[in-house]
């Protein structure tokens, strides 16, 4: 994700064709070390490609996706009250 986001940095700051140097130059200034087999493989894939159009296609394939997180829970019967066997001592019991 850290090499992706660089390339967006550099195209947004128009650099139409970012290189792995131009990525690195974006990472060092924030302290993230490098590797370049990933950071090659970002600039290849997205290399040439509109920017916008890329994310266009990500946003749809996301809408595709199932998104529940809720999940369906039942108290079961549990509430915040103390049980009924469970009265707390009257005034005085314990003195």
């Amino acid at each position: 994700m850290r090499y992706v986001a660089a390339y967006l940095l550099a195209v947004l700051g128009g650099n139409e064709s970012p290189t792995s140097k131009d990525l690195k130059k974006i990472l060092d200034s924030v302290g993230i070390e490098t590797d370049d087999e990933r950071l090659n493989k970002v600039i290849s894939e997205l290399n040439g490609k509109n920017i916008e159009d890329v994310i266009a296609q990500g946003n749809g394939k996301l809408a595709s996706m199932p998104a529940g997180g809720a999940v369906a829970v039942s108290a079961g019967g549990v509430s915040a009250a103390p049980a009924a066997g469970a009265a707390a001592p009257a005034a005085g019991e314990y003195d």
